[in-house]
């Protein structure tokens, strides 16, 4: 009973930083602001050739296609004064495995919000006691594990994000279809190289934001 109580209490500990970051990823796929950010930043509107209506719009459809039952994205926009179909067929099947990948996202963030709370729930209400003060060592314990690998990833994306976002890719895709052309392919003129490192550095920050809060009020 014993190695069962202390499994459960690390387990708490480890779920925490992967609960941190899911629900900070799902933030940024959901965020107008971050797309937003990112259009005027790197200038998208001139190297896409598309007004800044038309960037909202493919941001709404990014957004609700992430979010649909959809297997294909089909994202028409105005372009010259003509309607334009927005992403071609190799971007169409990156999106879909990109889709895929939020959906994973998506259901560990449940899983582990359903670990935590059950666990706090016990430890609060059910037994109290010692089962407070384990409570506060996990949440102290996991907001410190948080804050040591959102450092780590800071650091890494500090010194080569470029290689750390294609390691990412090599292991999350198991095809070609995400090596896209700057020069044609709308998805990547979209969201240039200098933005995902923006998201991934928002995403850090929040994630130890987040974890800061969390353990700074259990200390109190």
């Amino acid at each position: 009973m014993k190695g069962l109580t202390i499994a459960a209490k690390w387990l708490f500990s480890l779920c925490l930083p992967v609960l941190l970051l899911t629900a900070s990823i799902g933030w940024a796929v959901n965020s107008h602001w971050l797309y937003k950010y990112g259009f005027e930043k790197y200038d998208v509107s001139q190297t896409t050739g598309l007004a800044e209506m038309e960037l909202e719009k493919a941001a709404t459809g990014l957004i609700s296609y992430f979010n649909s039952g959809e297997e294909n994205i089909s994202l028409a926009v105005i372009k010259s004064g003509e309607p334009f179909e927005l992403f071609n067929q190799r971007e169409v099947i990156h999106l879909r495995d990109v889709k895929g990948l939020i959906r994973l996202d998506y259901w560990v963030l449940l899983g582990t919000l359903i670990y935590t709370l059950g666990y706090a729930g016990v430890s609060l209400f059910w037994r109290r006691g010692r089962y407070w003060r384990r409570l506060a060592w996990g949440v102290i314990n996991g907001s410190g594990i948080t804050l040591a690998l959102m450092l780590a990833l800071g650091l890494g994306a500090l010194l080569d994000f470029d290689q750390l976002f294609l390691q990412f890719h090599l292991l999350s895709f198991s095809n070609e279809f995400w090596q896209l052309d700057p020069t044609r392919d709308y998805l990547i003129m979209l969201f240039p190289g200098g933005f995902w490192y923006d998201a991934a550095i928002f995403c850090a920050l929040a994630t130890a934001g987040l974890a800061i809060v969390l353990g700074w009020g259990w200390l109190e």
